[in-house]
């Protein structure tokens, strides 16, 4: 859990316990804080935090010959990136140019493919055991953070009530921002290396329009118009979110109350 001033992390232990950690948000500068430049910016803190979250977190389970070096984790994110890279601009990009490499015909497929992988790699990565896990926890989080919101005391009968589903969720964001792409990428003109090039180096511009619609839907939830927009991720949290069980919302709870109290 992470708001502007806290950042926690809690996680079960073999021993059944819930170990919380708890330090101080990343944050950046104020005058980054300006519409279209925060979200990207933002963005990029939350990541750090969230794969800090991920290594302590892993850690915790694990032997101590067995915990991640410096030099591993610098090793894995590299490769993450790298990959996501490939996966989610190369392979559509070159599927797109071998159908069509001109106009708004490019363009569309290469958007259309960019989501389809998307989506398919949610749907393969959903049936593996640990992964299915993980997608509870992440019902867990939801459903404490709208039994909060909702002012409701954050017990578990309470916190059972709720959705798992939640507009402001992570996955909501991307699917936004697989959308926007379609749209500003039709932008970028000229030999096909310089819309690959274009499509990794918008893709800050991309984070940060897609985060004021963020903020924006969060305002205007009861619109009608809004509701419509955000719908898909919700959709798409069916299989990013699973229900969670009573001791993962306590774990859930308890990161939650860590960062409000």
């Amino acid at each position: 859990m992470r708001n502007q001033e806290r950042f926690a992390v809690a996680v079960r232990l073999k021993n059944g316990r819930i170990k919380v950690k708890k330090e101080k948000s990343s944050t950046f500068p104020k005058f980054f804080n300006v519409p279209f430049v925060r979200g990207s910016i933002g963005l990029f803190y939350m990541l750090y935090d969230g794969v800090r979250a991920l290594i302590w977190s892993g850690n915790q389970q694990a032997a101590k010959k067995e915990k991640l070096t410096k030099k591993e984790i610098v090793f894995t994110l590299l490769v993450s990136i790298l990959f996501s890279l490939f996966f989610f601009i190369g392979i559509p990009f070159l599927a797109a140019g071998f159908i069509s490499s001109e106009g708004s015909w490019f363009n569309l497929l290469d958007g259309l493919f960019r989501i389809t992988i998307f989506i398919g790699y949610l749907v393969l990565i959903s049936l593996m055991k640990d992964v299915k896990m993980l997608f509870k926890y992440h019902g867990a989080e939801h459903k404490s953070i709208a039994c909060y919101e909702a002012k409701e005391e954050l017990t578990v009968k309470n916190v059972k009530k709720f959705s798992r589903f939640h507009p402001r969720c992570g996955t909501s964001f991307i699917f936004i921002v697989l959308i926007l792409s379609i749209l500003i990428f039709t932008l970028v003109t000229g030999p096909m290396w310089i819309k690959f090039l274009g499509r990794i180096l918008l893709l800050p511009v991309i984070a940060g329009i897609g985060y004021e619609f963020i903020k924006l839907s969060a305002k205007h939830s009861s619109n009608k118009i809004i509701k419509l927009l955000i719908a898909p991720g919700l959709w798409l949290q069916r299989l990013t979110t699973k229900e969670p069980d009573e001791k993962q919302i306590e774990v859930g709870i308890k990161a939650l109350k860590a960062v409000i109290d």
